[in-house]
Formats: structure tokens, sequence, C-alpha cells
């Protein structure tokens, strides 16, 4: 969702900026370059104290995003294998899941291993066309079942209560469904958030401003707290059937052994969950309703989170979504709200990649208003956050933005590379060429004629 918010300002800002034709743009100049791909993943670490980490992760483990409670907790008792089934899954895909599963292995310390036999796996990853999936889920790009299932079985027994988490009182298989036919970055965005809920959490914490289990969707790849999370619900102390009220007397312990670092963080008061303010930031996301009614419930949302005195990520979440909205009707005050939004984002530890979607706004519009040394300053520390969270779609443009500031200040040779580079993660970020010609098209209108 985040994406395709930065999207729909970008084309905003663009539009704005020249009228439309063939004059507006300019082609990508050529073959792009080949597709580049992430190596060695760099998470940061959490930085808040063992207490409201335990709190999160029993926010996380005894309830469902619908707002269900779970009574016991459940996860696998045994060794895990995970394997694909469905359709041929792309190349990337494949070295995407590998990389995931040496650092499930190394960061959360789980006993898990790539199969190639779907027969022996306890978590199978689907594959199926975008269009089919769409038939049966139009909300959701991709999710996660109890239980071994191919697609047909899952339509005809969706209903049943194998397919109710709440039910679950130890896991012995799950299946994600995926769709092969998106970008590669998007595919692989899937693959993190549906294999790390069939393992672990099956809720998501809008104020978590650090983790993979929140629908704000910054980050993209599990993080060095989800890891955590991960490490702390698999740690010999946990079992399945677990109360919360047993997991709540166990979890310290096991905190103050896998994170000693926590033990000495400032303790923070954990702000109380509010499931009306989420409510309104879900409809505010929500594609199937008028860009009205959208910018309706992203100001009842701000309304809750001023009324509340809230400071964490809801009350900076709120200001980035409302000026995200707002773009199209009122680019002033939209960046008014992305400015307030940093500055909140900035007294938070841990938000070094929210400020990086923010910055990319920023630059854009200063790239249009000519400020081309403002635009190159701000890119330059964006563009290394989006590449240490391996968000290529995100770096992508943010290379775009600073290639075409660098090519009007005649840095020209310099802009090239830029760009090239730029590119080679759209591949990875977008997918097809057209899709790449696209982005660079929005980018390419910013600049002044």
């Amino acid at each position: 969702m985040i994406r395709a918010l930065i999207l729909l300002a970008l084309f905003v800002l663009s539009s704005c900026a020249v009228p439309k034709g063939p004059s507006a743009s300019r082609s990508a100049a050529g073959p792009l370059p080949p597709m580049k791909l992430f190596s060695t993943a760099r998470p940061a670490q959490p930085s808040r104290s063992n207490a409201l980490i335990a709190q999160d992760i029993l926010n996380l483990s005894f309830a469902l995003e619908s707002g269900r409670d779970l009574r016991q907790f459940s996860r696998f008792e045994s060794p895990i294998r995970i394997a694909f089934t469905g359709q041929i899954p792309p190349l990337t895909l494949e070295r995407d899941l590998d990389n995931l599963v040496a650092r499930l292995r190394t960061e959360a310390g789980l006993d898990i291993a790539r199969s190639q036999e779907p027969n022996a796996a306890n978590i199978r990853v689907h594959m199926i066309d975008k269009r089919t999936l769409k038939r049966v889920t139009p909300n959701a790009a991709c999710f996660v079942v109890p239980g071994l299932h191919t697609f047909e079985g899952f339509l005809t027994a969706s209903r049943t209560p194998a397919f109710d988490w709440t039910a679950v009182t130890q896991r012995t298989g799950a299946t994600a469904f995926i769709p092969g036919d998106i970008s590669p970055q998007e595919a692989r965005d899937c693959l993190h958030e549906e294999v790390a809920q069939a393992l672990g959490p099956l809720n998501d914490l809008f104020h978590l401003t650090d983790s993979t289990f929140n629908d704000d969707n910054f980050h993209t790849v599990l993080t060095g707290f989800d890891m955590l999370v991960l490490r702390a619900l698999y740690a010999p102390e946990m079992r399945s059937g677990m109360s919360k009220a047993r997991m709540a007397s166990v979890l310290p312990r096991v905190l103050a052994r896998i994170n000693p670092e926590g033990n000495f963080a400032p303790r923070t008061p954990a702000m109380p969950l509010s499931q009306a303010w989420r409510d309104a930031v879900q409809t505010a996301m929500s594609n199937d309703i008028t860009q009205s009614k959208r910018r309706a419930s992203a100001r009842r949302a701000l309304e809750l989170s001023d009324r509340a005195g809230w400071q964490d990520a809801r009350y900076a979440y709120s200001h980035f979504l409302m000026g995200t909205l707002l773009m199209s009707e009122n680019s002033a005050l939209s960046l008014e709200h992305f400015k307030v939004a940093d500055l909140a984002y900035a007294r938070l530890p841990g938000t070094q990649v929210q400020r990086a979607h923010i910055s990319l706004h920023l630059a854009a519009i200063a790239l249009r208003q000519g400020d081309f040394e403002r635009t190159i300053d701000i890119t330059t520390q964006a563009a290394s956050v989006a590449t240490q969270t391996e968000n290529a779609a995100l770096l992508s443009m943010i290379l775009m933005v600073r290639a075409e500031a660098l090519r009007m200040e005649g840095r020209e040779s310099e802009a090239r590379s830029v760009r090239l580079d730029g590119f080679g993660w759209a591949r990875y970020g977008f997918g097809s060429d057209e899709l790449v010609q696209a982005r660079w098209n929005d980018i390419s209108r910013l600049a002044p004629k």
C-alpha cells in the first residue's frame, strides 16, 4: 500500500509540473541495464526496552488482524521445512527464499530448511497467477492459511474450521498463496510477510516502527525486531498451548537472555491500542472507496491521534497519510503534513525508513521547484536507508529523482551513472521494462523545463 501511495503522489507532482504529451517525458534511452539484486542483509537491531518488546510480542501473538482474540499460543514444535508448489516460481524468488531461510536460521535460530519435495514440507509457498488470486481475495496481494492445501482445496473448504487460526493449538502446516506474475520485489515482500506469519505472529500493530508486523508496510523485509520476535517465540521455554498470562510470565526471562541490551534500554510507557484509529486508517488506505472518503477517514485518524495526545508512530503516520492523500487537492497543505510527519518520526528511534519515504516526497517537490542542490542533499541519506532496508522500488525512485537534479546542475556524466543505477533497481522493484519507463516518465516530468 505504501508504494502505491508514493506512486500516486509522484504522479500528481509530475502531472502538475508540465502538460502531458510527447515532450513531457524522455525515453530511458537504450536498453535497460541488468536487474540489480541485494546481497548481504544488514538489519538494524531494536533499541526499545525488553519490557516494551514483551508487551508487543503478547499483542502480536494473541490476536488476529481482524481484532479477534487468540486463546492460546501456537507454533511449530518440529523442524520446519519449506517448499514451493503450484506454478514454477521466478528465479529471483528462488534466490529470495534461500536468503530468507538462511536469515531465519542464523538470526532467529530456527531449525528451518528448503525442501525440494512438497510432501515433506510443513510450510508450502503456493505460486498462482495474480488474476486468479484477486478474484478470491481482491484486497490482499497474498495471504497465508493454516494447513497444507492446493488453491483448489482452499476454494473448496475456505469457510470451514480448517482455515480458522483461532482453532489452531499447535502448528503442523501452513500454506502461503503468492502470485508469481508480479514484480520481483512484490513477490519477495509477500514471501517475507506470509512466511513470518506462518511461523509466528498473526497480528499487525501500527505503532511498531521497526517491523513488518505493521500494516503501514514501510518495512518490506523482516527486520531485526522481527527476527528477535521469532527467536523469542521459538525459545525452549515456550510451548504451543500457552495462555497469554503464562507467556507473559516467561517472556521477561527469555528476552533477558536473548536480548541483553534491552535490559538497559530506557523504559517508556506503552501507548494504548485504539481500534477506532486503526479502522479509520485502514479505510483511508482502501482502494475501494472514493478519494474524498479516504481523505475524510485520514482526517478522522488525525483527529483521534490529536485528541489522544499521542506522540508515537501513529501520530506521525496520520500526518504522512494525510499528506499523501492531499497531494491532488492541496499540494501546499500536503507538504506541511509531510514536514510534521518527518519531525514526528525524527523524535522516535528506528524510523530511518519512514523518513526515507518522506524524503522521496520532499526531494520530488524540491526538484519541481528547481532547488537542485537541496534535491541532491535529501536523496543522499535516503538512498542509503533504502539500500539497507532492501527496498528497490523506493531506492530506484530516489536515484531517478537524484539523477534529474544532477542533470539540471550540468553534471551529465554523474547523472547518467545514477540514472542507470536507478533503472537497475527499478527492474527488481517494478518488474517490466514498461513500468520502469513509466516511473521514469513520472519523475522526468518533475524537473523544470
